[in-house]
């Protein structure tokens, strides 16, 4: 996987990032989603260079082989706003004051969080499968509740954390030909590790919390995206089934906002690596303020 990339592990303060970097150009972020990490863009991030670019996969903060600080009960320190802040650190190590910025499922909220808490630093952002957290939780139906049940049993102290450490493989089933072999032995790693399940339910804990509150205040306070803002949905996955046109309620937080929905089920970088690069280099144009 990522042939010509160059890989480092980055001291961000109170976490370590695992990073994955290459190419050329106008530079892009790559958020990935839980369970995965930045393996899950091994066939999208070459096309990106390929199409001229520099490319950045990180592995979010306590995902992969990133680490995050001690627990605590607020969940701060696995917030969205916290892992923003790791990205930003991690590109500025690496030389880059503004980028664009691709989020899928979980990444997503750290993007929004990027070009709410970030404007000067983020030139363009991509939300791949996602809506903003308390838009999910402000439409609560029993669709949602049946499918997406495990945001909430995630969310209880202990208990996830023994069922699923208990037998992680049949908690979390990937598909080696789906996934890739080596994109498929790294998550596995990752999803053995008692450490890393733990940090992806704060993920959650944090998500239900922490990260509502700031989004609330986001909406009292009017805040808004300033960048372009592309929306991309899986139409074989339920997201455009539970809401109707994503863009619609995106549009309540930007105001440039554009996008389609891609034929595959909810792993896009994995299923459809080509359709999704596609539509990144469509919409990832030079920024004519980057330094």
């Amino acid at each position: 996987m990522f042939e010509g990339f160059e890989s480092a592990q980055i001291d961000v303060g109170e976490a370590s990032v695992f990073v994955r970097f290459g190419g050329d150009g106008p530079p892009v972020v790559l958020l990935h989603g839980h369970p995965r990490t930045s393996a899950t863009w091994h066939r999208v991030a070459p096309l990106l260079v390929g199409a001229g670019h520099t490319v950045v996969c990180p592995d979010l903060r306590g995902y992969g082989r990133s680490r995050g600080p001690r627990f605590t009960a607020d969940h701060a320190g696995y917030s969205k706003r916290a892992v923003a802040g790791d990205v930003v650190a991690v590109m500025r190590h690496l030389g880059h004051h503004r980028f664009a910025v691709v989020g899928h499922d979980r990444g997503g909220s750290v993007a929004l969080r990027l070009a709410l808490d970030r404007p000067g630093a983020v030139s363009q952002v991509v939300f791949a499968d996602c809506l903003p957290l308390t838009e999910h939780l402000s439409r609560i139906t029993v669709e949602f509740a049946t499918q997406w049940w495990h945001w909430f049993f995630f969310a209880q102290p202990d208990i996830p954390e023994r069922v699923i450490t208990a037998d992680p493989d049949s908690w979390y089933q990937g598909d080696p030909e789906v996934m890739g072999q080596e994109n498929y032995d790294e998550w596995r790693q990752a999803t053995r590790n008692a450490d890393v399940v733990r940090a992806m339910l704060e993920d959650y804990r944090a998500g239900l919390t922490i990260d509502r509150q700031h989004e609330q205040a986001d909406r009292a306070a009017r805040t808004r995206i300033a960048c372009p803002a592309l929306v991309l949905w899986s139409l074989r996955d339920d997201l455009e089934d539970l809401y109707g046109d994503p863009r619609a309620i995106w549009s309540r937080w930007a105001d440039d906002v554009r996008g389609h929905g891609i034929d595959c089920g909810h792993h896009v970088a994995e299923q459809a690596p080509e359709a999704l690069t596609s539509a990144l280099t469509g919409f990832l144009q030079p920024d004519p303020s980057r330094t």
